[in-house]
């Protein structure tokens, strides 16, 4: 009779491994990225049976064996695995993620335009974290790819990126000045985004500086267009009818000075002419045929130059 009743124990489990074989081998359907919410398994479970997975009540207890469950955006690989696989990837897949990349000279309008779009996000949202973690309005985000998480939050985002960017200038002002005082970093980031913009490549930047600091102590404006291409004029051609109406301290041709805050991002070449400019007297400068500028000193020749030029 005992020897009955362990026979039958040992069938019943027998039948238990062959039928949980089989149903962890069943097929199942997935996106390749799934978004899971926070919670218990139970509340992952039934989110994603809602989102048409094929997933039921026991799967919530078998998911325990396999470890638990991730959260946020994942990339599990692929849209056709087994039962055993996708509650295996579901504990051990890892964050979904795309790229998003900022350009040196570019302003921050412009890249949050790009990444609502590119990550869905709301551009509002963005500004206003933005307000609230950056010392500057724009020059701040260093130009880099950065690797995002999908499903991140645009208060997460920017202070992710306002972060790591913030180290990043510290990090260098360290290097060039063995101390990081924030107002006079922010000045020479401020040059270097006018640099960015003028600059026709790496090896003019220095001469461009020079020009710049040139002007400023002999108080000249320094009549720069790439000082009109801040924020949301990145891209829009400066023309004579443009200068004439922008009243903001961008306009450097109506006011001298730098203006008030940098005008895009720099890149680190940027960064190293505003900080040691050519040791040249030029004070003039038109872009030639070849889109590589003239320089000159004198504004006889500067004009003679604009002439050439234009012929």
């Amino acid at each position: 009779m005992i020897l009955r009743s362990v026979e039958w124990s040992i069938l019943a489990v027998v039948i238990i491994i062959v039928s949980l074989t089989y149903y962890l081998v069943q097929p199942v359907k997935s996106n390749r990225v799934l978004f899971l919410p926070s919670g218990t398994g139970a509340t992952i479970i039934s989110y994603l049976n809602r989102n048409g997975i094929d997933v039921n009540g026991l799967d919530r207890y078998l998911l325990r064996f396999f470890g638990y469950p991730q959260q946020g955006w994942i990339d599990i690989g692929t849209t056709k695995l087994t039962k055993a696989d996708f509650l295996y990837r579901l504990t051990h897949a890892k964050a979904a993620m795309t790229q998003v990349t900022l350009i040196p000279g570019e302003t921050r309008d412009i890249f949050f335009d790009l990444v609502s779009k590119k990550l869905e996000l709301d551009r509002k949202k963005l500004d206003s974290a933005y307000e609230r973690f950056a010392p500057c309005p724009d020059g701040v985000i260093w130009p880099d790819t950065y690797y995002i998480p999908i499903g991140i939050t645009e208060e997460h985002l920017v202070y992710y990126l306002v972060k790591r960017s913030m180290q990043r200038h510290k990090e260098l002002s360290k290097k060039f000045f063995g101390i990081y005082n924030q107002k006079n970093w922010f000045r020479y980031v401020t040059i270097a985004s006018i640099i960015q913009k003028e600059a026709a490549d790496e090896e003019e930047m220095p001469i461009v500086s020079a020009v710049i600091y040139n002007r400023l102590k002999k108080r000249m404006p320094l009549q720069m267009d790439g000082a009109l291409n801040y924020g949301r004029f990145s891209h829009t051609k400066v023309t004579k009818r443009r200068i004439e109406r922008d009243t903001t301290h961008f306009n450097t041709y109506k006011f001298s000075g730098l203006p008030p805050w940098p005008v895009g991002s720099v890149s680190i070449e940027a960064i190293k002419a505003a900080i040691k400019p050519a040791n040249v007297e030029y004070l003039y400068f038109v872009k030639g045929k070849d889109g590589k500028h003239i320089f000159t000193k004198r504004y006889k020749t500067h004009l003679r130059n604009i002439k050439s030029v234009n012929k």
